[in-house]
């Protein structure tokens, strides 16, 4: 196992940076989702902790052992770092075991670790199989055990599930998440899809216009987002002007907005207009609308098979999405119903305009 620190990490293409002071710890045995949209930094991030970039300003740290910096660049070949790429890149004409081995000593495959590495990731017995021979998913679980076998410092998994399909994609990174956790490995996954960094990750750092604007554990990132942005950014995302009902200026506050009243743990300080987060799984629909509910048009039925997003209008003309338990029969378009927050909210204050 493997503690990696990051501290200030510049990397510039002429004018343009692309990582702009990033400070991350990826502490021993943890697997970090760094989370961003195209274009953030992430795949550069992941090329200069591997060694294929080099930094402009900053330090990478392997276990206490500066890899990279303003005096020190650790070649690639030299970080016990390895990278599970899009695609898995398997040699196609080596077999599975082959694939597997390659890069190990001969006292490591009499030991067993090809074996032991098939078995981390639910491929027993598959070893004299060639490439072709394998599906997708199959293919990227190879690529995975060669990198755990020679134990390497850190694992870098380069978005490994996008080629897949959804089924697939989700059983593979559970899988692939057991074998690192199996293995007590480092690891890093680069991704752009939220739900794979939340069920996936231990913490998660987003980033954005190369900083990382958030890091924590996938809870208090999804619950408790440093911004707007982040907000939106990871998973589905009400965002409503707020006001504070008069008399509650108590932990929990009370805001009143579109929806209704909505609890929050504290007003924020400052000045500036109000803006309350709330998750389309706190709001409740009633029909016919329960007392004191807000009363609403329903204008879309989006049926998931476990749970439907009913999409409706408000008074105002706002139109917010619910996450429900899929029910019985789709709600037709133009029912009225009521709507209401369950439990608290997170506010914000609207920067004032600079003058």
């Amino acid at each position: 196992m493997s503690r990696l620190e990051l501290r200030g990490i510049v990397r510039r293409y002429g004018t343009v940076a692309a990582l702009d002071g990033v400070d991350l710890t990826v502490p021993s045995g943890t697997l970090t989702a760094v989370l961003g949209p195209s274009g953030c930094g992430k795949t550069t991030l992941l090329r200069c902790v591997a060694g294929f970039e080099r930094i402009d300003a900053g330090e990478i740290v392997v276990d206490g052992q500066v890899v990279a910096g303003p005096t020190a660049h650790t070649p690639p070949q030299r970080r016990q770092i390895v990278i599970v790429p899009q695609e898995g890149a398997l040699f196609p004409h080596l077999s599975v075991r082959d694939n597997v081995g390659y890069g190990l000593s001969r006292a490591e495959r009499r030991r067993g670790r090809i074996d032991e590495a098939l078995s981390l990731v639910g491929l027993a017995g598959y070893g004299e199989r060639m490439p072709h021979q394998m599906s997708g998913g199959q293919q990227q679980r190879v690529a995975v055990a060669r990198a755990l076998a020679p134990r390497p410092s850190l694992i870098l998994l380069d978005e490994p599930f996008s080629a897949l399909d959804a089924g697939l994609r989700a059983e593979l990174r559970h899988d692939v998440r057991s074998a690192l956790r199996a293995d007590r490995a480092t690891g890093i996954l680069v991704t752009h899809d939220q739900g794979e960094a939340l069920s996936t990750a231990d913490q998660i750092a987003v980033m954005r216009e190369g900083v990382i604007v958030q890091h924590g554990s996938p809870t208090s990132v999804y619950r408790r987002p440093a911004d707007a942005w982040v907000a939106t950014f990871v998973g589905d995302a009400i965002l409503l002007p707020a006001q504070a009902e008069p008399g509650h200026r108590d932990d929990p506050a009370v805001l009143s907005t579109a929806l209704g009243p909505v609890a929050v743990a504290g007003l924020p300080s400052g000045h500036g207009a109000l803006t309350v987060l709330v998750r389309p799984e706190q709001v409740r629909i009633t029909a016919p609308p329960a007392p004191q509910a807000v009363i609403a048009t329903v204008t879309g039925d989006d049926f998931h098979g476990h749970d439907a997003l009913v999409t409706v209008r408000l008074p105002d003309g706002t139109h917010v999405t619910a996450r429900i338990p899929a029910p019985a029969d789709p709600m037709a378009t133009g029912t009225r119903v009521g709507v209401q927050v369950e439990g608290t909210g997170l506010a914000w204050r609207v920067p004032e305009p600079a003058e």
